[in-house]
């Protein structure tokens, strides 16, 4: 018996090159930094070294939409950010993703205001909405965790079911969630 028989055969893992793609897709998105009110601080905050978040699921910031996934909006979005927003979103690849973080994004907060608009929900679809004024960056890691639970669910349907049922799965959710938000 040579000296490399049944050595490897514990330590070799095959997979489809597929699943690396989309396991790494799901566990590494890479987020477009829009931080528009104090709940950008804690987003901040959520990434230093107390939290880590992003060292911790392996996502970077990127300060261009077309290498981002996932936008974070974080605070007050105005009548007149909101085409800025909107820009921003139609400018990320598919797919893309959208968590909503912080009251005043989710819907206004206490601003009931001709300026601001109630809710990011009206400008672009949210996957995701994390509650609090400021949200904790627990919450935030909880948004996270959930929106990668929709990753995994969508990509086991597109790849199973075909895209459109993925999509149409999807748009299901955005407005479960939107009802549960508003409602």
């Amino acid at each position: 018996m040579g000296l490399i028989d049944d050595r490897f055969d514990k330590n070799v893992f095959v997979t489809s090159l597929d699943f690396v793609f989309n396991w790494a897709r799901r566990s590494s998105l890479w987020w477009l930094q829009f931080g528009l009110a104090c709940c950008a601080i804690e987003m901040i905050s959520a990434s230093m070294s107390r939290w880590d978040l992003a060292e911790r699921f392996g996502m970077l910031y990127r300060a261009s939409p077309r290498q981002a996934d996932l936008m974070i909006v974080a605070g007050t979005v105005t009548r007149k950010m909101g085409p800025i927003v909107r820009t921003l979103y139609d400018q990320m690849p598919e797919p893309k993703w959208v968590l909503s973080m912080g009251s005043c994004a989710n819907v206004g907060g206490p601003y009931d205001t001709y300026a601001v608009v109630q809710g990011v929900d009206q400008i672009v679809p949210v996957d995701i909405y994390v509650p609090g004024c400021p949200p904790t960056p627990e919450a935030l890691y909880y948004g996270i965790l959930e929106l990668q639970n929709r990753v995994i669910k969508y990509e086991t349907m597109a790849k199973k079911q075909g895209v459109a049922a993925a999509e149409a799965q999807r748009v299901a959710d955005r407005s479960e969630s939107m009802a549960a938000q508003h409602g």
